[in-house]
Formats: C-alpha cells, sequence, structure tokens
C-alpha cells in the first residue's frame, strides 16, 4: 500500500493549523518543543519535521493486537523514524498516569472511550490540536478546541452462533419473540454492556436520560431465564456456550473472523442502536508533543482510517477511501441507517452511575 499517498497531500493542502491550547500554561510542551510558539502555529511540514528530530512516540492503550494499531505505527517508523512503545491500560488508567506524572511523562498519546475525552480536559492534561482533516469529524466526535478527537467508531451489535440458534436476530423484536439466551457480560462494570443496555433503551423509546425502556428489556429476558450469566468473550463463544451476545461491532466482527467467519452471523439491530467511540488524547507534559501531534494527523489520514478498519473498526471519517477489501471486512453501511450517537454525553455520563443498582434490583434478582 502506498501509505504516504494522501497523507501527503494532507500536508500540501493544509497551510497552516493553530494549536488551540493555552500554550503559554502548557510547561510540558514548552519545554519539550523548546519554545512556545513552535506549539502555537505551526504547518504540517514544521510538525513533521519536529517530530522526526524527537524520533519517539510513547503511547498508552493503543497496544498492537487492538484495532490493528500495528500497521500505523509501522508506517509512522517507516516514514517518519519514529520508535513506537505502548503501554496497555485502562481510558481510568490513561488519565491517572498522565496526572500522576505531569512534567515527568513518560506518555504522549493516549486512546480512552470517549466519556473520558472531556474527564482529561477537565483535568487540565491535554493538548488541543485540530488536524487537517477536522472538518471531516462529525461534531459529536470531536472537542470544540481539539483536545480530544475520536479516531474509529464502534456500534453495538448482535452476534449469533448458527451452530446454537437457526434463526439469528436482526431486531430487538426477534430477541424478545426468541427462545434463545442471550448474553452482554457484567452490567455493574463492563462499558460494553452498559451501552447494551442504552442501544436497548433506544429500540423501545429511551434515551440516555431514561434507560428504563432498556433494564425492562433485559429484566423480561431474566424472568425467563434467558439471560445468559456466561461473559461474551472470544473464548466462551467459541467453546458454544453463547448463543447470541451484544458487543461492539468491530469486536463481534474480530472474534467472528479469529473462530470460524462461517458459523456467526453479526448484525447492526433494525430498530435502533447506539454509535460510539474512542479518541486519542495529546498529554500537555508530553515530551514529544509534535510526534504526538503527527500521530493524531497520520490516524485520521485514509491510510491511518484503513488500517483501524482492517482491525474491523470503523472509520470516524465517512469520506474516508477504503480499498474495496478493506471495505468489505466492515458490515453493509445501510445496517447503520438507524444507529446513532449518544446525544446528551453529560447526561449518559450520569445515568451510567445508576446502571448498578437498576441493575442489580430490576434484573440480577430474576437471574436464575
Amino acid at each position: 500500500m502506498s501509505w504516504n499517498r494522501n497523507w501527503k497531500k494532507g500536508i500540501i493542502g493544509v497551510m497552516t493549523i493553530s494549536m488551540l491550547a493555552a500554550c503559554s500554561s502548557n510547561t510540558g510542551s514548552e519545554s519539550s518543543a523548546g519554545e512556545e510558539s513552535s506549539t502555537s502555529e505551526l504547518t504540517l511540514a514544521q510538525i513533521e519535521e519536529k517530530a522526526k528530530a524527537e524520533g519517539t512516540i510513547n503511547s498508552v492503550g493503543m497496544p498492537d493486537t487492538w484495532a490493528n494499531w500495528v500497521e500505523t505505527w509501522d508506517e509512522l517508523e517507516a516514514g517518519y523514524e519514529l520508535k513506537h512503545m505502548d503501554t496497555d491500560m485502562s481510558s481510568a488508567e490513561e488519565i491517572a498516569k498522565f496526572a500522576a506524572e505531569k512534567e515527568d511523562a513518560t506518555a504522549d498519546i493516549g486512546d480512552v472511550g470517549i466519556a473520558f475525552g472531556p474527564i482529561a480536559e477537565d483535568q487540565d492534561l491535554t493538548l488541543a490540536y485540530k488536524t487537517s482533516y477536522w472538518d471531516d469529524i462529525p461534531d459529536w466526535a470531536k472537542d470544540d478546541d481539539g483536545d480530544w478527537v475520536v479516531g474509529y467508531a464502534g456500534t453495538m451489535s448482535f452476534i449469533t452462533d448458527q451452530n446454537n440458534v437457526k434463526e439469528a436476530p436482526t431486531s430487538w423484536e426477534d430477541i424478545k419473540n426468541g427462545d434463545y439466551k442471550v448474553s452482554i457480560g457484567d452490567a455493574l462494570t463492563a462499558n460494553q454492556a452498559q451501552f447494551s443496555i442504552l442501544a436497548a433503551a433506544y429500540a423501545f423509546g429511551g434515551d440516555e436520560t431514561n434507560l428504563q425502556p432498556g433494564i425492562d428489556f433485559f429484566a423480561e429476558l431474566a424472568k425467563q431465564g434467558r439471560l445468559s450469566a456466561s461473559d461474551p468473550s472470544v473464548a466462551n463463544l467459541e467453546k458454544g456456550e453463547v448463543d447470541v451476545a451484544l458487543l461492539w461491532d468491530f469486536n463481534a466482527l474480530g472474534y467472528r473472523e479469529q473462530i470460524d467467519a462461517e458459523r456467526f452471523e453479526v448484525t447492526i439491530p433494525e430498530e435502533a442502536s447506539v454509535t460510539s467511540g474512542y479518541a486519542t488524547i495529546i498529554n500537555k507534559y508530553s515530551k514529544n508533543p509534535h510526534a504526538a501531534m503527527l500521530t493524531r494527523e497520520y490516524i485520521l489520514s485514509d491510510e491511518g482510517q484503513e488500517n483501524l478498519a482492517k482491525g474491523y473498526a470503523r472509520p470516524i471519517r465517512e469520506n474516508v477511501e477504503l480499498s474495496e477489501e478493506v471495505q468489505a471486512m466492515l458490515l453493509p453501511a445501510d445496517l447503520y441507517e438507524n444507529a446513532r450517537p449518544v446525544a446528551d454525553q453529560k447526561a449518559w455520563e450520569e445515568t451510567t452511575k445508576q446502571i448498578p443498582q437498576m441493575w442489580q434490583e430490576q434484573v440480577l434478582i430474576h437471574v436464575k
């Protein structure tokens, strides 16, 4: 693949990029970059030059095996001589690391669930940077100032083991009228399971401020003895212990390919589903701020977006040009017609705090 084709087009097409962070208070990046002006307004060519001089990009939560990050790191090293190292950790752990280390930063960039982007920003841990692809990013998927930006999205999907279920469900009504067990994992702690509840709430008239329709749906399954206690992990799917599970589409597609593409059916529920994403945050105290900026730029390029798609993650840029081979790895676009992002992120943050009690009192009491 000619990985620098459209990347170079971006460099030619953009004259100047404004760093919208309050750089005068950005001690970490100032000391790394050498002067305040170097992080306030730079062309992409200047960012590229400074990134090469830094020569290193240290990430957190962006391991080779997740969403095919490995190909992006390999290409950044080949094209810009950036040596890479990652420490895998959760979104909360990434933010805690940024906060604990500050001027002694060992991490330059992280990949966090979208809800954690504003948290990092509120703690004054982010270096704001808008890329040359900024206008291609949906409003819901970016901070106004560039403190965080989603690189890829996931949508809640159904994965069905066709060895166990003759007719794979394509809708929430299909599940309601079925006789098989359904697994969503641990809704008390797992982000994916909690988004499953929200997706069901969307389907039955609720939203991020009203999860009751989703809770009621799973409570009814529990009463029928159809809510499975099995975790929808790749190991349990492979062993045949899961009939139908709710998973992010990129997880479902990856598991299907890993186990047996013919055995599992993956689809997006017809009535409604929820779309969320993972966002890059650049450490305010990064020792390699330009390498981090260059990394974010590359992630949103056609080549970077295609790399993520090879890991079954859906590119955040709808106008990205994916190869036919990679496009075929993803689900058809028309299946996502009724999928939507969280409209009120603040409300969702508050609602998620209520899920453990609601789940225990209204759902788990019926699990047999």
